[in-house]
């Protein structure tokens, strides 16, 4: 996941609040403790092991989305960073998980592609910005966001269909089964609200521009012809990709030539009740259009992943899975430097996503569902009782020189996917929370293996 994007108009209070539950087994009465034989992971960033660590990746020292700490590599430590997964497979006494694909399809001015290689006899699918269902995430050529890494993003319903094309087409039931997404879904979903928001405004702009420059022109008969001329001057320096300085120039330019219009038009006034009503038209469409809707995409992003555990997972033969809910994303540094507005409506997906995977899964044989949701809002609200120095600010400098991936005229293209102690900030970050806006440090992947480590305990599988 990358961090979440400013969304450009205030969201209103309109979004409907649930409430969303904790860690449950699904119903299911405790299994005896069991010897795994194996672990399988499908997910996104937070569980991915190294799909990235290639390439210009590799070249900086990185490959996961963490504090990296891998030998030989620029800047690293002796002792490698592990996320979730691998301290579960290490506490379970199974092999170290490895990346069931890795590759990239960057753009050449990040080194370029990396061919695409699959190893069969890796079990962990997870990929930096993949979806539920969309293949389509956060940092993929295909994006209209952050993609010039080019991500693979293999979706869930992707990763599950291709580990069950390796094993025959059924879990052998002795398997550990993780599962976590949703975080990249957020996303995309606030992308897609941000752009329709700003397609709102931004016509509402020229409607009102192209009319208060026509108001200029004394004689009613004339006006039309007037909007006419006016409002294509607007659309072809729109189409043209101008800037909105230019925009209205092109405007004010044929508005000068109308008959009986008064030299020199100051568009000052004009141009302020426009941005007026482009600000107005946002707002209006985030409350009753683009809020409410997001939050019924992530409740169907949650429906989606639960039906694919149910029938792709334990319906082919899968008897241990941990789910792991989505944390509550609105208290990550990328949500908490935004507005209330913006905090409020992230929240509610996150809310909706879980609930709706809870209800989903409720009654489910073999599913475990962990709250990293309740434990992450404790985390940041009292870090002292988990040994935290710091809950809000990034370990990383995700602007420093030694991260290639980011742009210093882009600082939200920071990410921790190269991070490493040649780019960390000054002072000792070894208990920070996050590493960037959004993925934990090494101690938080620890915080999050404990509470998983806790709930199979609790369920009696181990």
């Amino acid at each position: 996941m990358r961090q979440f994007k400013l969304l450009g108009v205030a969201l209103g209070a309109a979004l409907l609040v649930a409430a969303c539950g904790g860690s449950d087994d699904g119903g299911s009465a405790p299994a005896p403790a069991v010897k795994f034989t194996g672990l399988v992971s499908f997910g996104d960033s937070l569980s991915d092991v190294g799909s990235y660590k290639v390439g210009v990746v590799a070249a900086l020292g990185g490959g996961t989305y963490s504090v990296n700490g891998i030998a030989g590599a620029p800047g690293a430590s002796s002792t490698p960073s592990k996320n979730w997964t691998e301290l579960i497979a290490a506490q379970l006494s199974l092999p170290a998980p490895c990346p069931a694909q890795t590759g990239l399809n960057s753009a050449a001015a990040l080194g370029g592609a990396v061919a695409v290689i699959d190893f069969p006899g890796c079990r962990n699918y997870a990929q930096g910005g993949a979806r539920v269902t969309d293949p389509v995430g956060p940092g993929s050529a295909a994006a209209p966001v952050n993609s010039a890494l080019g991500q693979l993003t293999m979706p869930i319903v992707t990763q599950i269909a291709t580990h069950l094309a390796r094993v025959g087409g059924s879990f052998g039931g002795t398997e550990l089964v993780t599962v976590m997404a949703g975080g990249n879904d957020a996303l995309r979903v606030l992308d897609k609200l941000t752009a329709d928001a700003t397609a709102a405004g931004t016509s509402a702009f020229g409607n009102a521009l192209v009319s208060g420059l026509v108001a200029l022109v004394p004689n009613p008969a004339n006006q039309p012809a007037a909007a006419a001329a006016i409002g294509s001057a607007l659309q072809t320096a729109a189409a043209s990709g101008a800037s909105t300085t230019s925009i209205v120039t092109a405007a004010v330019t044929a508005a000068s030539g109308q008959p009986g219009v008064t030299l020199p038009i100051n568009p000052t006034a004009i141009v302020a009740a426009a941005s007026t009503a482009a600000a107005t038209a946002g707002t209006s469409y985030a409350k009753t259009t683009g809020g409410p809707a997001a939050v019924l995409a992530m409740a169907q992003a949650g429906k989606e992943l639960a039906s694919y555990i149910k029938t792709q997972i334990v319906g082919k033969g899968a008897k241990y899975v941990a789910v792991v809910n989505l944390p509550d994303l609105s208290s990550t540094p990328s949500a908490t430097s935004q507005s209330a507005d913006t905090q409020g409506l992230i929240l509610n997906m996150v809310i909706y996503f879980n609930t709706m995977l809870e209800s989903e899964l409720a009654g489910t044989p073999g599913v475990r569902l962990i709250d990293a949701f309740g434990d992450l809002r404790n985390q940041v609200a009292n870090p002292t009782s988990y040994g935290l120095s710091n809950v809000t600010i990034p370990a990383c400098n995700l602007n420093a020189p030694a991260n290639g991936l980011a742009d210093p005229a882009k600082p939200e293209s920071g990410t921790s996917l190269v991070c490493n102690a040649s780019n960390l900030k000054a002072g000792d970050t070894s208990r920070y929370l996050f590493a960037d806006t959004v993925h934990p440090t090494p101690y938080g992947y620890k915080l999050l293996a404990d509470l998983v480590n806790k709930s199979l305990v609790q369920a009696g599988w181990v």
